[in-house]
């Protein structure tokens, strides 16, 4: 039973006995609430900033084992990289060079996958930024990958055909010179005799009387026959495939006609004195993909280290090109 509780009246001066109503009743009872309500507020608001729950805890701990799982991803993805970085320095500057072909160019190794929203489903999320980086990674080991690998294919295509390659070379003089006698210009910045300047000249000369033998320096296809009184004179120009082409100008003949499939050491014409030409003799130019290079440089079946070495010295000294 409650206490009963009284109250003295000023205006009857009585005591009386005090009587709750009903909204009286309802005040105490949400006054309670509310206070009940502010202490437990401030009780969850206490545990929840000084301290931990157990599933917070489970969850921090799951946290720190997806990051050290993305560390230990992340290394891994490295050393990926590096073993394919291996992988394209061996191919581009190893077995590519070996087989006389060109390097893969760094624009194909590292070129990009197009559309701007290739990444977008995967942003908006807290950790967004590590999960598109990490799918970069990936795209980009994936698209190098995959270059490396036709890259391989091809290099074991041209291995499988190295004896092919290695006899259309053309690694012979386009003449007989074992003495080294007949070349009276080399490659380089040469006296022009008409002119009297300095000019570039793209192959060597080779003096030789009219009517000398011309031997084709590698196998290939005759791609071009052409008889002319200007520049070159009568020319013939043979594609040896690997991206390899010899040029013999100043022909006085030739033996072989254009489409024509031609084996070394055969006789395709002979020297001759025309065109711009100051003296018989045979122009011989040697093109790699497009490019004129030192023919001296493949001379390696017809020449002793020896003699390699003597032709190079001759090389160096300064001379008149003979057209």
């Amino acid at each position: 039973m409650g206490k009963t509780k009284y109250r003295f009246n000023t205006q009857t001066l009585q005591v009386e006995e005090v009587r709750l109503t009903f909204k009286d009743y309802l005040k105490k009872f949400l006054s309670i609430c509310a206070a009940g309500l502010v202490f437990a507020s401030g009780v969850i608001f206490l545990a929840y900033t000084f301290f931990e729950s157990p599933k917070e805890r489970m969850l921090e701990r799951e946290l720190e084992q997806f990051k050290l799982q993305y560390e230990v991803l992340n290394d891994r993805m490295n050393r990926v990289n590096r073993v394919l970085s291996d992988l394209q320095d061996r191919d581009d500057n190893i077995y590519r060079v070996i087989l006389e072909a060109e390097p893969i160019p760094s624009s194909v190794r590292k070129a990009g996958v197009g559309g701007t929203d290739r990444y977008a489903r995967l942003d908006g999320y807290k950790n967004s930024e590590i999960i598109i980086n990490t799918t970069k990674k990936l795209d980009k080991i994936e698209r190098q990958l995959y270059v490396q690998s036709k890259s391989f294919d091809e290099v074991f295509n041209m291995a499988k055909n190295k004896e092919n390659m290695l006899a259309a070379l053309p690694a012979i003089q386009p003449m007989k010179n074992r003495d080294l006698k007949r070349l009276s210009s080399y490659f380089g910045y040469r006296t022009d005799p008409f002119y009297k300047v300095k000019k570039f000249h793209e192959g060597l000369d080779f003096s030789a009387p009219v009517g000398t033998e011309i031997y084709a320096t590698g196998d290939g296809v005759v791609t071009s026959v052409k008889y002319s009184r200007r520049g070159y004179g009568n020319r013939l120009e043979i594609d040896h495939g690997y991206n390899y082409k010899t040029v013999y100008a100043h022909c006085a003949d030739f033996n072989v006609k254009r489409g024509e499939k031609i084996k070394r050491g055969q006789v395709i014409g002979h020297v001759g004195n025309t065109g711009k030409s100051t003296a018989p003799h045979l122009h011989y130019e040697v093109r790699k993909s497009g490019k004129p290079v030192n023919p001296i440089y493949y001379f390696f079946n017809d020449l002793t280290p020896g003699q390699f070495e003597r032709i190079i010295e001759l090389s160096k000294l300064p001379s008149q090109t003979l057209d």
